[in-house]
């Protein structure tokens, strides 16, 4: 009796030891099956005709880390073959403080958009734009050969010799302007200023002094901040080398209070397939603004120095500002044909 309950015992022990060395060898062999998986962007449809691979899933922790086994030499060969560095198909040429790194940040939720992470200034510095467009490529991030590499640089609006240098580059390019109404921009252009300056403990004018010349009491258009808001003087310029058809305009106001909107405006532009939803954009009643969700573990906020407070200023002035861009704005609603409520 005692010898069967013993070569029961046996037989129990053995089956439980080999189930549990089947159980380590199926997970040692799952791991190293997952170590050569590429993640996979979990979304339905094509990106283009039937049979195209879908676009990998780029979850920023993702392309950090595929970023950094490039530059160390040890991504594989598969990853160089499928990945490469794209020239822009589209640049957000500006406007600075109208929401250029907002937008940018929230058309990166999109699959099909990588975005290079700084501002490159290759087209309106002299120095870099001398260096040769492989200089700027090598600026570019690693991407498929499917996406679409979008930069930003809000200078390239306001600098004169930018359009003739990106139409060298691709006459075919989208160009995106982000705008919001021009005397709030104007004050949160100065905004910005006078915080760089109190930071070095340096004195700034007032915003007033700045934007209405003392002599004449007008409006002082040799006021940087006041000429950058005239928006339709720079686009004209733009317009000698671009058709209208190749440039979308952003409501930069919209897009803080309402952003999804305008992004399916943009990727409407940029014949994206829609991709981005309210899933992937919550409001932060905190930070007072829209935080971006790229998925279930992963969300991200813009900078603290987005949403400054601006400083008050003499009612006056904003009135008579905004007497003096109604006329450039009517302009720009007539060019664009995208209508404002601007006062």
């Amino acid at each position: 009796m005692l010898f069967k309950q013993q070569a029961l015992l046996r037989q129990k022990l053995f089956v439980l030891g080999s189930l549990a060395i089947g159980s380590l060898l199926y997970l040692v062999a799952r791991v190293g099956s997952l170590d050569r998986l590429q993640p996979l962007c979990p979304i339905d449809g094509r990106f283009g005709p039937r049979g195209q691979e879908e676009i990998p899933l780029r979850a920023l922790q993702f392309k950090r880390g595929l970023l950094h086994e490039f530059r160390k030499g040890n991504a594989t060969k598969e990853q160089v073959r499928l990945h490469n560095l794209q020239l822009p198909k589209a640049i957000i040429i500006g406007v600075r403080k109208g929401g250029t790194r907002a937008l940018l940040e929230m058309l990166n939720l999109h699959p099909a958009v990588v975005k290079a992470s700084q501002e490159i200034h290759f087209f309106d510095n002299d120095e870099n734009y001398a260096k040769g467009i492989e200089w700027y490529r090598k600026k570019m991030p690693f991407s498929y050969p499917h996406q679409i590499t979008i930069e930003k640089s809000p200078a390239y609006f306001i600098t004169e010799e930018v359009p003739e240098r990106i139409y060298k580059m691709n006459s075919s390019i989208k160009l995106l302007i982000i705008v919001r109404e021009p005397t709030t921009r104007a004050i949160s252009d100065y905004t910005q200023v006078l915080e760089g300056k109190e930071r070095k403990n340096k004195t700034y004018y007032k915003f007033e002094k700045l934007a209405i010349d003392a002599n004449t009491c007008e409006v002082n258009t040799k006021y940087k901040a006041v000429r950058t808001s005239i928006y339709t003087k720079h686009l004209e310029r733009w317009l000698k080398y671009f058709p209208i058809e190749q440039f979308h305009i952003v409501d930069g106001d919209r897009l803080i209070t309402e952003p999804l909107p305008e992004l399916q405006l943009v990727e409407k532009f940029l014949n994206l397939p829609p991709r981005i939803s309210q899933y992937n954009l919550y409001f932060n009643a905190t930070r007072g603004f829209y935080c971006l969700r790229f998925n279930i573990v992963f969300n991200k906020c813009l900078a603290g120095s987005k949403g400054r407070i601006h400083p008050e200023v003499d009612t006056s002035v904003i009135t008579k500002l905004r007497k003096f861009f109604h006329p450039f704005n009517q302009k720009f609603y007539q060019i664009t044909g995208r209508t404002f409520n601007w006062p």
